[in-house]
């Protein structure tokens, strides 16, 4: 233990650490239709307390509009009647998810006569820290019961009687279901030394941990965690408009990526356009985004051709705004698209408007984000858009997993090897 750690945040984190541990062990073996009848019984509960969670999280709004949040975070934060049904409904469609436990992902035989097979089983004990959205409460729970894992959940701050609802909800589910209620946990503090313990003290009860959140966040759980992250940095997403995009298409697709909902991770930042189009193409599509609120950051081409647009500063190619602002670039071609978004891309997400083929396999081919998107807003960046039911976020490393975090990539495997009594030579 650390010196400047409170021994009674140690002796809560290591309780949660070792229930967990004890519940991993019981859900592994669990059969999918009780792991399933948890899940129904969780969407039902968060229907019938939506006056409550509502209530929780009005608690929360009032708090966040006191501390100055910005109208991206505060809609991050606000659940509404709507939301609500479907945070339940996405539980139900988790239920729908076939089963990523015990499948035989390859097997094979070996001249010496044994079988081999390659199973999947689940990752173990994960840890889960997460901003502002309270939703996610519902989706990393629902996705770890789904996949037989334990789950220690930390929420913002920001979110914290929202999140402390709806995990009611959850716990509820489980019991009922006869699950054991330490498979789904949440860190009862703010404290932000509980997470620094979660990070740094608990590998023996913990075996991955997923931030969801911002750079500050997700930077400083590859600095501190003990064990290993499935994560991204940021969303820094693009959208490339090349020289044989529809009109119609162009602006109609920018738009949506850009100001659907500017606070999620797929929300596009850049715009990226041809110059052999930028005149005819640009003022329509940079008309519509500043109709529908959004501020517009471009370089000289930009400024000339849309005069209400401010000349943007070098940052603002690596800024992930959240928010109603975007950035804009004339570009030479395909090849100077494809430079701009290699160098301040986040590896996360990157769409291109083309009726070329040969343009829009380039792009999708060459470029290494974890999701490429032809002629379609980035906004569908969403497990459950992908049908993954949901996820718990988007991964851009290139270990285990990658794009969304669903139930099937919260799985491992393990080898069984069969014999009729074969020894080495």
């Amino acid at each position: 233990m650390s010196a400047t750690t409170d021994p009674s945040i140690e002796s809560m984190m290591t309780l949660l650490g070792v229930s967990a541990r004890e519940a991993a062990a019981e859900l592994a073996n669990s059969h999918s239709s009780i792991r399933n009848l948890a899940l129904q019984y969780a969407a039902s509960a968060v229907r019938d307390a939506t006056r409550n969670i509502a209530l929780a999280n009005n608690k929360d709004m009032v708090a966040a509009r006191e501390k100055g949040l910005t109208s991206a975070l505060l809609d991050r934060l606000a659940l509404d009647e709507s939301r609500i049904a479907a945070m339940a409904d996405g539980i139900d469609s988790i239920v729908e998810l076939p089963d990523p436990l015990g499948k035989v992902m390859a097997e094979w035989d070996r001249p010496n006569g044994l079988h081999i097979q390659r199973i999947s089983v689940p990752l173990g004990v994960i840890g889960i820290i997460y901003e502002s959205r309270p939703n996610v409460t519902a989706d990393a729970a629902s996705l770890c019961l789904k996949s037989g894992n334990a789950v220690i959940l930390r929420g913002g701050s920001e979110s914290f009687y929202s999140s402390q609802a709806i995990y009611e909800c959850m716990q509820a589910g489980i019991v009922r279901a006869g699950l054991p209620g330490s498979a789904v946990q949440m860190i009862p503090i703010t404290d932000r030394a509980a997470v620094g313990y979660l990070l740094s003290s608990m590998a023996e009860h913990l075996d991955v941990v997923v931030p969801r959140g911002g750079r500050s966040l997700i930077e400083r759980v590859r600095a501190e965690a003990r064990v290993p992250v499935i994560g991204h940095l940021e969303g820094l997403c693009h959208v490339y408009l090349h020289e044989s995009a529809s009109r119609a298409m162009a602006q109609s697709i920018v738009v949506n990526a850009k100001m659907r909902r500017t606070g999620i991770c797929g929300a596009a930042e850049t715009l990226l356009v041809d110059r052999a189009v930028a005149r005819d193409l640009l003022p329509p599509v940079l008309t519509a985004l500043s109709a529908a609120g959004c501020e517009i950051r471009g370089d000289d081409t930009v400024v000339k051709l849309y005069p209400d647009a401010h000349l943007a500063m070098p940052e603002d190619w690596s800024t992930e705004y959240l928010d109603a602002i975007v950035s804009v670039r004339v570009v030479e071609d395909l090849d100077d698209a494809m430079q701009h978004i290699r160098r301040y891309g986040s590896g996360h997400t990157e769409c291109i408007v083309a009726e070329a083929a040969i343009a829009a396999d380039r792009f999708v081919s060459e470029l290494d984000s974890a999701i490429l998107l032809h002629n379609a807003s980035t906004q569908f960046a969403d497990g459950g858009e992908f049908g993954m039911g949901a996820e718990i976020g988007i991964a851009t490393d290139r270990i285990h997993a990658r794009g969304p975090v669903g139930a099937q990539q919260l799985t491992s495997y393990k080898y069984v090897v069969r014999g009729n009594g074969q020894v080495r030579d």
